[in-house]
This record gives structure tokens, C-alpha cells and sequence, in this order.
């Protein structure tokens, strides 16, 4: 009680006021926002003859599309947004694949922030696409890592005569902050299973442990060879001698020229010039070219939208983190009672859990799990799509699935628990609070103004073997494999979904719509039958806003707060750290973006 009350009354007083002032200027905002967009008209939605689907390669591309939310901590930080979506991009890619009216993709490249297996997936719809005959062609003023693997599939590259290309490998860096909690006052207990269960490292350490590093060089070795050799082949380039740019010619200070002589990329151009080599490449006239976005190309595109078919395979999204009551992730609370109704409706003949998650609560895993064991008492085939990440907790609930499904880069494994249990004693002191407590039970009081005892810290290490053991056993009968061999590749270590698919914790390397093909022959489907997407997606008014293109006036209208990336990321840490459950079944925080 006093640990919510602490962490509700600074949130309130210092919130509150913040909130009351921006509500009234975000609302009326947000009202001529939406009045000018149904006051403007009705968006043509055709696709003229002979158009070319435009797809930017720019900001952050997320799973699936979700309701938009407005909370005047997003409004101080000028953080209101509508990220791309795999989801809408891959649909709007298979359309122009068959749509007649549609004779190229043209990739504009600006910096694409997202994870490696997104962008595969994005890659991989775009080679499907070429099978159509039609052409894909790309610019940057610059590459990124992720602009260019994606780019790479293209039959054409150009570039900015000034740009350059970032070509790096693999790497990312983790925070350790043992010493900002010691001067905060604030010691971590920690309980866990797995010598590679490296997630509690941060809050007791000052430096990554052995096993940790020795993970992450295998992880990062498996992706960066396949990412590489992919580049190689697109590009016609021997896969070692893109390391040898990298390392010793130092390829990401090289200009356009040495570009072009390493066959890296296949021209240089202005931005202004691309309309017209566009209409060059295609026999049109320069006047004549019509660019359409994928939002354009998804609205003729029904799949994923008849929910009242009476023969449909039914793709259930969750992403995020696992949790109770968790309105940004899986909330467990609302999944079950989903994948319950979906056992029992007669018009689903098979479901695809897509599951995009680093893992969370033990409890909510299990409680998705055990739901998703109730939808197979049915009779009806599950098959899990993995995502960017399907690790701990993530593949908790997938490994009960009759086939696993995954992308080369998804990051998966993780099997492996933990427990923090903090103890912000030195902080309460240090802010002048000295608690008192009297109980009937002392010894099983746990709470965060006091270390654990010799007997609790041993009866915590037993709950979480005991999960353990739990976890080990649901991946033993699910994946049919022993204990024993399960023990051996667990230990909380992470795996590449190809290395994965080696050790028996995947089935099969592919696609979203792979995954869903798969359940139709399964459950011997038939040819005649809708994919429909599940939760149901309800627009908010901000989705309105959003999609009015009045997004910047609502942005403009409130002064932004700058914050150093390393601030944000250590304040919501330790934030997490005094309000998630004590145990979780998560993977160690690795955020891999191209």
C-alpha cells in the first residue's frame, strides 16, 4: 500500500496540473481536426492506370496497427505519430503484386528505424513481388543499415552523388546502472534460473558478464552472416568482401564514387531527377506518373477484414510485453477471453497466434498458454508466426503450437526465469520517510522498504524454480522433446530462429502467410475461406485526427521537452523495476534496429 501510495501522490501532484492545462487545448485541437476531416470530402481511393505504389522507407515500422492513444506525457514530448506497420505495408505489397493498374514499387529511402526480422519480412513480400514481372526501383540520400538491406531487393539502387552508405554489422549496447541505484538508494535481490538469464544483470552489475557477451556474439554472428549474404546476392558481391569494406576500407566514410566501383549501388541522382528517370525506365511521360501510398493500395485489399466469414482462419496479434492489466502490450485479461471465444465459434476453422514479445509475467504466460491449450481441445490447428522477438515468456505461449513458424532473424529461446525484488529503504531515508511495521507474520512480509531475509531470499529461489521447472516442461511436451535435451539448449539463452529451427524450438522458417496456408491444409480448409484479424481494431478519434494529416498543428500547438535517449531509457527502467511483477519470464533487453 505504501509503495502505490509513494508512487501514486508524485505521479498525481506532479502530473495533475500538466494534464488539466494541455486537456483543454489537445481537445479542441483534436475537434477542428476531425470536423476539417469530414468537412473536406471523401478520399478518392481509386488506383489509376499505370501507377507506381510509393513506400517510405523512414521512421519506425511497427507489428500490427493499433488504437491511437493521447496521454500529455506523449503530448509534452511531441511524440503524437502514426508509425508504419508491417502488417499494412505486406498487404499493400501483395495487392500491387496482382493489381493490373499497379507497373512498379518505388522505395524512398530516409532512415528506417525497426528490427532486423521486420525487415526481412518486408524484403522477403518485396521478392514475392518481383515474381510479378514488374520492376522495384529505390533511392536514398543516404543508407542506413535497414534502407539498404531493404533497398538491396530492388532492380535498381540510386543514390545522392553526396550520400553514403552505413554499412556496419550488427551491434547494440546495453545500460548498466548498479551505481545510479546505489546512490539512489535502491538494492536489487535477485532470484533466477539460467546461466544466461542475463535480463537482471543491469540492476546488479556494472559490466555485461561473460555469458552474456558470448550470447550475444553467437546471436549477432548467426543474423549479420544471413543479413550479409542476402546484400551479397542482391547485389552480385562476394559475402566476405563486404566485410573487408566494412573493417578495413571503413565503408560508411566512403563517397558515392567507391560506391559505384564496389557495385554497392547502381547510380547517382538527385531526388529531383527520380520522376524522370522513373518515367525513362517505364515509357511514360514524366506528367503522367501517378505515385499512390500503401494506405491506398490496402483499402482494395480486404484480407484480414471479414470477421463474420463463416469459414475463416482467424490471425491473433500479440506484441508487446506480457503483463495484467498492460493497455501497451499483451494484457492477458484481454487476450484469454479472445481466444476463448474464438475455440468456441464455429465459423473459426483454425488460428494463427503472431507473436511479437520479449517475454513478462509469468502468470499472464501461462494463462495465454493454457487458453491457447483449450483452443486446441477443439480440434482446430494453432500454428504461432513469429515476429521480431518470441522469447521467455513470448515463447511460453508458443510452444504448445502443432507448428512453429519464424522468421531467419526472429530472436526466440530465452527459457529461463527471474525475479528483482528492490528495496528502496536507502532511498526512503535519504527523502526523510523511516518506516515502522508490526505484523502477525513478520517473516513472510515482502515489501520494498526492506531486504529479504536468508529465508525469504531461499523460499523466492524455490518459487522461481519451480516456474522453471513448469516453463521446461510445457516446452518439453509441446515441442516433443525430452527434459533433458529442453535443460541442455534453455538456461535462458537466446537463439536466432535459424539456429532455433536446428535445435527443434522452431519447425519452419517462413512467413506470416505461410503460417496461415499451413493451418488450411491442416484443418483441410478448402480453397474458400477469409483471413480475419484479430483484436478487433476500433478507431479512436486521434485515429481521426492522425488520419486527417493534422498532425502537426497538434504537435506544433505544445512545446516540446528534450531528453537525452539515455535519461528516458534509465528513468523508465527503474520505473519498471518497482512496479512489475517480482517474477518475470522475459529475455534480457536486446533492441536490435537496422
Amino acid at each position: 500500500m505504501l509503495k502505490k501510495f509513494i508512487l501514486n501522490s508524485l505521479s498525481s501532484f506532479v502530473g495533475a496540473w500538466i494534464a488539466f492545462a494541455l486537456f483543454g487545448v489537445a481537445f479542441f485541437i483534436v475537434l477542428f481536426a476531425v470536423i476539417g476531416k469530414f468537412s473536406g470530402g471523401v478520399e478518392d481511393n481509386s488506383v489509376k492506370e499505370h501507377s507506381i505504389l510509393t513506400i517510405e522507407l523512414k521512421g519506425i515500422i511497427e507489428e500490427v496497427e493499433k488504437p491511437a492513444t493521447i496521454d500529455y506525457g506523449t503530448v509534452l514530448q511531441g511524440e503524437i505519430e502514426t508509425p508504419q506497420t508491417l502488417n499494412k505495408l505486406v498487404k499493400a505489397i501483395s495487392e500491387a503484386s496482382v493489381n493490373k493498374n499497379i507497373d512498379a514499387i518505388y522505395l524512398k529511402c530516409g532512415g528506417v528505424a525497426a528490427a532486423p526480422a521486420t525487415l526481412h519480412a518486408l524484403r522477403k513480400s518485396l521478392f514475392e513481388f518481383k515474381k510479378s514481372g514488374k520492376k522495384i526501383y529505390a533511392y536514398g540520400d543516404s543508407f542506413g543499415m535497414g534502407d539498404y538491406y531493404v533497398g538491396t531487393i530492388a532492380d535498381s539502387l540510386y543514390m545522392n552523388p553526396e550520400g553514403s552508405l552505413a554499412l556496419t554489422g550488427i551491434s547494440s549496447t546495453s545500460l548498466y546502472f548498479k551505481d545510479l541505484l546505489d546512490k539512489l538508494g535502491i538494492e536489487v535481490a535477485v532470484v533466477k534460473v539460467g546461466t544466461f538469464k542475463s535480463a537482471v544483470e543491469p540492476y546488479i552489475s556494472n559490466e555485461m558478464s561473460q555469458p552474456a557477451r558470448a550470447q550475444l556474439d553467437t546471436l549477432y554472428g548467426s543474423m549479420w552472416n544471413f543479413i550479409r549474404d542476402e546484400i551479397a546476392s542482391s547485389r552480385k558481391i562476394n559475402s566476405a568482401e563486404i566485410n573487408r569494406m566494412i573493417d578495413v576500407d571503413f565503408l560508411m566514410l566512403q563517397n558515392s564514387k567507391y560506391l559505384l566501383k564496389k557495385k554497392l549501388i547502381d547510380r547517382t541522382a538527385y531526388e529531383r531527377q527520380m520522376d524522370g528517370i522513373l518515367a525513362d525506365c517505364l515509357g511514360r511521360d514524366k506528367k503522367k506518373l501517378n505515385f499512390v501510398s500503401p494506405e491506398t493500395l490496402v483499402a482494395q485489399n480486404d484480407w484480414g477484414t471479414n470477421l463474420n466469414s463463416k469459414n475463416q482462419v482467424a490471425v491473433l496479434y500479440a506484441t508487446g510485453e506480457i503483463a495484467e492489466k498492460n493497455t501497451r502490450g499483451i494484457d492477458c485479461y484481454t487476450l484469454v477471453p479472445i481466444i476463448t471465444e474464438l475455440a468456441d465459434n464455429e465459423n473459426v476453422k483454425g488460428l494463427v497466434l503472431r507473436v511479437n514479445s520479449p517475454g513478462g509475467s509469468v502468470f499472464g504466460s501461462e494463462q495465454i498458454a493454457e487458453a491457447l491449450k483449450y483452443f486446441k481441445s477443439k480440434g482446430k490447428p494453432l500454428a504461432v508466426s513469429m515476429g521480431d522477438y518470441a522469447a521467455s515468456g513470448g515463447y511460453w505461449i508458443s510452444a504448445d503450437a502443432d507448428r512453429i513458424f519464424a522468421d531467419p532473424l526472429t530472436i526466440t529461446g530465452s527459457i529461463g526465469i527471474f525475479g528483482l525484488i528492490p528495496n528502496i529503504s536507502g532511498l526512503a531515508n535519504k527523502i526523510g520517510v523511516h518506516p515502522q511495521s508490526v505484523s502477525t507474520n513478520p517473516e513472510i512480509q515482502i515489501n520494498l522498504l526492506e531486504p529479504l531475509t536468508p529465508r525469504q531470499h531461499e523460499a523466492m529461489q524455490k518459487f522461481v524454480e519451480d516456474g522453471y521447472n513448469r516453463f521446461i516442461s510445457r516446452v518439453s511436451k509441446g515441442r516433443h522433446l525430452s527434459e533433458a535435451k529442453v535443460r541442455a539448449l534453455a538456461e535462458g539463452r537466446v537463439w536466432s530462429a535459424i539456429t532455433a529451427k536446428k535445435l527443434g524450438l522452431v519447425d519452419e522458417l517462413g512467413t506470416l502467410n505461410e503460417s496461415v496456408e499451413w493451418v488450411v491444409k491442416k484443418g483441410k480448409i478448402g480453397d474458400n475461406y477469409d483471413v480475419a484479424v484479430y483484436p478487433k481494431q476500433n478507431m479512436t478519434l486521434l485515429d481521426y485526427v492522425l488520419a486527417s494529416g493534422q498532425l502537426e498543428s497538434l504537435s506544433d500547438a505544445i512545446p516540446m521537452i528534450e531528453k537525452s535517449t539515455a535519461d528516458k531509457i534509465l528513468q523508465q527502467r527503474i520505473i519498471n523495476l518497482l512496479q512489475q511483477r517480482p517474477v518475470q519470464a522475459r529475455m534480457p533487453l536486446i533492441e536490435v534496429k537496422l
